[in-house]
């Protein structure tokens, strides 16, 4: 059983940068792909940002391209996600997920992820 921690949310200005982070316990993320996933009220939870179990590969939602990064540092058993010039719109619940999956391929459907942490709030005043 993996557990998942997010942590980092908060209360921003548009422009503003904001670093989520998401630990694990109870088993190491080397064999897991990990992805960010967002949810507002009375909507979809949706793929924002994925990268393998290696590190090797990324893939982000068009939406934040170019502006969030996803990152992972196994040693610590954690996954980042850097978030640069924050909008109005990028105000959501933000969730890490694990996939327990080796082929280097991201996923982005919600029910190939084996794993969710309770999710971590991210608002941001335009």
């Amino acid at each position: 059983q993996v557990q998942l921690v997010e942590s980092g949310g908060g209360l921003v200005q548009a422009g503003d940068s904001l670093r989520l982070s998401c630990a694990a316990s109870g088993h190491t993320l080397d064999n897991f792909a990990m992805a960010w996933f967002r949810q507002v009220p009375g909507d979809e939870r949706v793929f924002v940002a994925g990268i393998s179990y290696s590190g090797m590969r990324t893939y982000y939602a068009d939406s934040v391209k170019g502006r969030f990064t996803i990152s992972r540092d196994n040693a610590k058993n954690t996954v980042f996600l850097q978030m640069n010039t924050l909008r109005a719109e990028d105000t959501a619940v933000y969730y890490c997920a694990a996939d327990l999956n080796r082929s280097n391929a991201v996923r982005t459907r919600r029910y190939e992820y084996d794993y969710w942490g309770q999710g971590a709030q991210v608002t941001v005043s335009s």
